[in-house]
Formats: structure tokens, C-alpha cells, sequence
């Protein structure tokens, strides 16, 4: 797998300031959403909203950690997979937690509130497309939740109008699971690509070995 740092075009500091914008644009909507979600009681708002923290979280981690051996990197990466799964696992016990009483949430605050978030998160894709294969699981990690975040967003558009249909709170309910799936699979993806770059350095560590 290619380095970042050996790479000529895509150079660290590139890498480094792509996550940074993705980190900031990330930790400031978490603040919207989380009111939002609060306020009205949504389910999937809850969950995309602990989605920006740990989108935030990874980012940062991606800062940091850019510039470790491939081995911590591998690590690094798996120690994200793990992240991911937050909102998977706040989402499902808001989900339970609504589903004795499932109430629906005001539909013009999930399309508003919705829509940022997808506007958000496609900036936060598009700046991270072009560096998501130099810096391996660290920003697989990224590209991936962003653009399962986009995804997300427009279901809760979509939801929203039928939860304005069937006037219930199920829509929201469903969707939540919806979400953690969705998280589950990129944590999923992420572990793989961190699996690969472990094997990789060990067989590094083999031939320098074998080359002593």
C-alpha cells in the first residue's frame, strides 16, 4: 500500500490540512444537530449527530497519526473501526428508549436540520476523495463515514415526509437501525483495510530481517 509520506504529489501536510477542514466543519455542525435532535426527539438526528463527533474524532486521530509507522497506523485504523460503532450503539438505545413512547418529531426541523448535514458532509467527502488512498485505513476511514454520512442525510429526508404521512414515530425509530448498520458496515470495511496494512508491515519486518 502506498505511503503518504513517499508519495509526490499527495504530500502529508496535504493530507493533514484535507482532515483538518473535515474535523472543523464536523465538530460545528455536531453542536446543530445535537440541539436539534434533542429538542424534537429524533432518533436518527440523535445518531447523525454523534456521527459528526466521531467524524470528528477520527479526522483528528487522522492529524496525528499520519505520520507513524505503518504498523501504529494499522492500529490506528482499527481503533477507529471501533469508533464508528458510537453512534451505532447510541442510536440503538435512543431507539429503545423511543420506542415506549414513539412520538413523531417536528418534520420541518428534520428536513432543515437534514439538509445541512448533507450539505456538510458532501464538502467534507469531495475534500477527503482526493487523499483517500494516501494515507490507507486512517483515511479509508474518513472518506467512508463521510460518504456514509451523505447517505444518511438524504434517509432522513426521505423520512421525514413519511413520518408527515403516517404521522407516527416509527419512520425515525427505523431509521436509527437503519444508521447503525450503515456504521457497522464501514466499521466492518475499515477493520479489513487495517488488517491489510498490519500484514503488510509485518512482511516488511520480514524481509528487513532477512535482508540483516
Amino acid at each position: 500500500m502506498t505511503d503518504p509520506d513517499d508519495n509526490p504529489i499527495f504530500e502529508p501536510r496535504a493530507v493533514r490540512r484535507a482532515v483538518a477542514i473535515a474535523a472543523g466543519l464536523n465538530f460545528g455542525y455536531f453542536w446543530v444537530q445535537v440541539v436539534v435532535a434533542l429538542a424534537i426527539g429524533s432518533v436518527a438526528l440523535f445518531a447523525d449527530s454523534v456521527d459528526f463527533l466521531e467524524d470528528t474524532a477520527v479526522n483528528l486521530l487522522i492529524f496525528v497519526a499520519l505520520g507513524w509507522p505503518l504498523a501504529r497506523r494499522a492500529l490506528a485504523g482499527r481503533v477507529m473501526a471501533a469508533i464508528i460503532l458510537v453512534p451505532s450503539v447510541a442510536a440503538a438505545w435512543m431507539a429503545f428508549v423511543r420506542a415506549q413512547n414513539p412520538e413523531p418529531p417536528d418534520v420541518l426541523s428534520l428536513v432543515v436540520t437534514a439538509g445541512g448535514a448533507m450539505l456538510v458532509n458532501a464538502i467534507c467527502a469531495l475534500v477527503l476523495s482526493r487523499i483517500r488512498a494516501h494515507g490507507g485505513s486512517l483515511t479509508a476511514a474518513a472518506f467512508l463515514s463521510a460518504r456514509n454520512d451523505v447517505l444518511v442525510n438524504l434517509t432522513i429526508i426521505a423520512m421525514a415526509f413519511v413520518t408527515a404521512w403516517t404521522a407516527s414515530g416509527w419512520p425515525d425509530i427505523v431509521l436509527g437501525i437503519v444508521i447503525l448498520v450503515l456504521n457497522a458496515t464501514a466499521a466492518k470495511e475499515v477493520w479489513e483495510v487495517a488488517t491489510e496494512e498490519r500484514l503488510a508491515a509485518k512482511a516488511l519486518a520480514d524481509e528487513e530481517i532477512d535482508d540483516d
